[in-house]
């Protein structure tokens, strides 16, 4: 048998990325394959799964292309933009069957390693979130797959592809995409933040005046130090999973100085 390419690019990106990025998208084909109705909806979501389907194919496909070294404008960079480019996308795509999407969704994925086995890693790209080496845009595009796959997996009552190696190899993209997608909550807040997600990394989100940076390891002199399980991170950086109830089954711990920020800390982020 041979070797899938995620197992023949395993030394080309990051220890892990290749294999997740292969496996999430074939975990995401499973729930899709022989499935005949894609018009049920998605829970909290304006799109049915067909058109969540169609939109991962796409965004493969584009991330493939900007491994690729091809130009994709997508969007400013604002999650508003994005929001656009993507429903501009899904009305000059018609495909909306399954099976067709979920062969569609592994082969760009695999494409997209194909890709960036040819590149140097630290090679700089553009993206639909601004500039990005192509070890990162890896790592963007397992979040986006995970964010999708979790959507489709609640839609077809399945468990959820979310684990802790898969949100550790999403951090390089959220380090990054962080300060990109502050929101208008953060004006006038300065305040230093100590993340700690429960037996992955730690990191500090630092805000000042509104501006938002974000230092790898543990910061000095936190106001407020936030310890939460690593996929409830995830899916609350992602959009899809509300604080509150997080905090209310203990999956959000909080302490320090001013530990009454903790529940702003989400909203100081539009999810992209």
């Amino acid at each position: 048998m041979e070797p899938t390419p995620a197992r023949e690019l395993r030394d080309a990106l990051p220890e892990g990325l290749a294999e997740a990025v292969h496996d999430t998208a074939e975990e995401i084909a499973a729930l899709l394959r022989g499935r005949t109705d894609t018009g049920i909806p998605v829970p909290g979501s304006i799109w049915t799964l067909g058109e969540a389907a169609a939109h991962l194919a796409q965004a493969n496909e584009l991330m493939a292309d900007i491994a690729a070294g091809h130009e994709r404008p997508y969007g400013d960079g604002t999650p508003q933009s994005l929001a656009a480019a993507n429903e501009r996308s899904l009305a000059g795509f018609d495909e909306r069957g399954a099976d067709p999407l979920a062969e569609m969704i592994v082969a760009q994925a695999d494409a997209f390693l194909g890709a960036a086995d040819q590149r140097p890693l630290d090679e700089t790209v553009i993206t639909p979130l601004g500039s990005m080496n192509v070890a990162t845009l890896g790592s963007y595009l397992l979040t986006h797959m995970l964010g999708h796959g979790y959507d489709l997996a609640r839609a077809v009552g399945r468990p959820h592809m979310v684990d802790l190696a898969r949100v550790e190899l999403s951090m390089p993209f959220m380090f990054t995409a962080m300060p990109r997608v502050v929101s208008a909550a953060a004006a006038g807040l300065s305040a230093r933040f100590d993340i700690r997600l429960l037996g992955g990394s730690r990191f500090g989100v630092i805000v000042t005046d509104g501006a938002v940076t974000v230092e790898r390891g543990p910061v000095s002199r936190p106001d407020c130090t936030i310890l939460i399980e690593p996929v409830t991170f995830l899916l609350i950086a992602l959009g899809r999973c509300d604080p509150w109830g997080a905090i209310a089954r203990g999956r959000v711990l909080t302490w320090g100085r001013k530990p009454w920020l903790a529940p702003r800390f989400p909203t100081l982020f539009t999810a992209p």
